[in-house]
């Protein structure tokens, strides 16, 4: 691996027989604007061929599991075959997406990628699709879903063009918890909230035909598609993408204190649902700026070498639904260093550490092997 900020992100995209899962991937592949997506999905065949087209034929970039649960047909390693064969360098994948079973625990696939003995990929976060209209009838004829909400990063509440306003508003109130909740009609939810899509400016050769609709439509409107709004939402326009949710760019020329950081982040507030970005820890470990990832309550921080000459800087993007930005930027600011000449107390990255994953282990030179082998 050559740098820990080149793992993939693998998200477990779960929810109820006909909650709109496949629909919304459909999405994240027409708005993934250049970005290489790889699937695991159970039933291949249930995805629109022609969607694929138009998002750029993901063709042996996808893993088909037809017959069963994931959950229940592998183990971790039988999964770690399938991620193998995505994580390939010659893939050249960005994000994983592992379409769920509408009937699987994925509580259970979660298990088995923090089990993952493969080492380019890093948990994405589980995402639950939940059927706005059909959620009172689902949870009372399987009670389970209560479970599968409680240990989602992020939930979908899809389908709210199906519902009225009152009834809209109390499942509001009903899905309000740890995890951040998006809402959508057609599965159409920012894939900025998945993953970071590659800049309409970074392309070579040819326009894919995703960046010419891009170009033409303006980004995130049902044109995508090649069809105007009032054909999808009975007269109404969408609301844009990215309503339901807020983001706070945080930047400090200041070190960060990395016992203040670890107090804010083990206390970030419900519906953060993402944390990205670096931190300067200055005197605390002056040889590396820390990589942080974040996706609901999962954490990992990797150290990398700072380059000579680069400037040292934190800069932190958090995304989530239902938050106070204003309180958020005013914590962060919060955990700079008080005194950047300060020597730090000698345990002060301990915190820090405990998140880091293990280094993976140096090849061993086969059996028998010599300088004249």
């Amino acid at each position: 691996m050559n740098s820990p900020s080149k793992q993939i992100p693998v998200i477990v995209l779960a929810g109820f027989l006909g909650s709109g899962k496949t629909t919304l991937l459909n999405h994240l592949l027409r708005a993934c604007r250049g970005t290489r997506i790889g699937a695991i999905v159970n039933d291949f065949g249930s995805i629109e061929i022609d969607a694929m087209t138009v998002a750029g034929q993901l063709g042996d970039s996808t893993v088909s599991l037809g017959n069963g649960c994931l959950c229940c047909a592998v183990d971790a390693s039988e999964l770690d075959l399938y991620l193998d064969k995505l994580t390939r360098p010659a893939a050249r994948l960005d994000v994983i997406v592992i379409e769920a079973s509408g009937l699987a625990e994925p509580q259970e696939l979660v298990k088995m990628l923090l089990a993952s003995e493969n080492p380019r990929i890093v948990y994405g976060g589980l995402v639950e699709v939940v059927d706005a209209a059909e959620y009172d009838a689902t949870r009372e004829k399987h009670p389970e879903i209560e479970r599968h909400l409680s240990v989602a990063d992020l939930v979908v509440l899809n389908k709210t063009d199906r519902v009225g306003e009152a009834d809209l508003a109390r499942l509001r109130t009903a899905l309000a918890g740890a995890a951040a909740v998006v809402e959508s009609a057609y599965g159409r939810v920012d894939p900025e909230l998945f993953f970071d899509r590659r800049p309409l400016t970074e392309r070579v050769g040819q326009l894919a035909f995703d960046d010419l609709l891009d170009d033409v439509s303006g980004e995130g409107s049902c044109g995508e598609d090649g069809h105007d709004h009032s054909a999808c939402t009975g007269g109404h326009a969408h609301p844009h993408l990215h309503a339901g949710y807020e983001s706070v760019a945080f930047t400090s020329e200041v070190p960060i204190d990395p016992r203040r950081l670890m107090a804010f982040l083990d206390t970030r507030p419900e519906g953060l649902y993402r944390i990205k970005g670096f931190v300067d820890f200055g005197a605390a470990d002056t040889r590396n700026r820390y990589s942080l990832h974040a996706v609901g309550r999962f954490l990992r921080f990797y150290p990398e070498p700072w380059e000579r000459e680069q400037e040292r800087r934190t800069e932190l993007v958090l995304i989530g639904a239902g938050i106070d930005a204003a309180a958020l930027d005013k914590q962060l600011a919060g955990c700079v260093v008080a005194d950047p000449g300060e020597t730090p107390p000698e345990h002060a990255m301990w915190g820090v550490l405990r998140y880091v994953p293990e280094p993976e282990p140096e090849p061993r030179e086969p059996e028998g092997a010599g300088e004249f082998d």
